[in-house]
């Protein structure tokens, strides 16, 4: 029989969604609409200098448009969430569940050396610890 203690002990690394979309942050808002309509991911990974700095949402980049009345061709820097909040492969369980809690998050990107690995999804966390999102 296992220990609880040892069936709580997840990883983040092994429910990471590795389907990743980034995109420079001088895209456009409508290039990056268009690449979320053709494409799984519900968020585009922002880089500068190939360092992931930001993070677009479907529902950031329908709200902020509207709301702001910005133009198509905005750049994408303009729209995305900042600072990035990110995660490490090794993360536990509890603390990404924490961290997508306490800042009322949907997807936390995982990053090992400046380079994006992953996506964990609020949903997925919530099959594998009940309650959390």
């Amino acid at each position: 029989m296992k220990e609880p203690e040892k069936t709580f002990q997840l990883w983040i690394k092994n429910l990471l969604d590795n389907s990743i979309v980034s995109v420079d942050s001088t895209v456009s808002a409508h290039e990056v609409a268009r690449l979320l309509e053709n494409s799984d991911s519900g968020a585009v990974i922002v880089l500068e200098n190939q360092i992931p700095v930001g993070i677009v949402t479907n529902r950031d980049l329908t709200l902020k448009i509207i709301a702001h009345s910005y133009p198509f061709d905005t750049p994408i820097r303009r729209i995305m969430s900042t600072p990035l909040i990110s995660i490490t492969p090794d993360t536990e369980m509890s603390v990404a569940k924490d961290i997508l809690t306490s800042k009322k998050i949907r997807k936390l990107p995982i990053i090992s050396n400046d380079e994006i690995i992953g996506i964990v999804v609020a949903s997925d966390v919530s099959k594998v610890i009940p309650n959390s999102a």
